[in-house]
């Protein structure tokens, strides 16, 4: 389910610090909207270093890094805390957010079949128009990229 050219679901969810974002009051900035499994495994947490890493280039072009999984608020604050991150995590305990970009999936390993997160990100303009989407991200390079096309906007 491709979300390309189309405007971005919008949501409100609780954040890492107690607050809530919500997509639509993002704007005139343009969104990093990325979802990942599972804070403090190895591919989230190169992923969200990543983003740490070039946040001042993603604030610098104008945009808002925001990661989103299904962990409590408590586990992103740990998180965070843990790997001194300076991206938004974001908490969509219910799935609806995850659901709403197609990334709530089945997926298979060792012949294990379950359902889970599919590594994804959305590049989402300032008028909440989603203008570029990776799926099933492979997390070297990943980042680079994104600033790249981010920069483009």
């Amino acid at each position: 389910m491709s979300q390309l050219g189309h405007s971005a679901p919008d949501f409100t969810l609780p954040r890492d610090g107690g607050d809530d974002i919500t997509l639509s009051k993002m704007a005139p900035k343009a969104v990093i909207l990325y979802f990942y499994p599972r804070d403090d495994t190895p591919g989230c947490t190169t992923e969200a270093l990543d983003f740490t890493a070039m946040l001042a280039d993603f604030d610098e072009c104008g945009a808002v890094v925001i990661g989103v999984s299904k962990d409590t608020v408590a586990k992103h604050d740990k998180f965070v805390s843990k790997h001194d991150l300076g991206i938004i995590l974001a908490s969509d305990a219910d799935g609806q957010t995850c659901e709403d970009y197609g990334v709530w999936v089945e997926k298979n390993m060792y012949g294990k079949i379950y359902m889970g997160i599919e590594r994804a990100t959305f590049l989402i303009d300032g008028t909440g128009v989603v203008q570029r989407e990776w799926r099933k991200v492979k997390v070297k390079g990943h980042v680079a990229e994104v600033l790249d096309a981010a920069r483009a906007l």
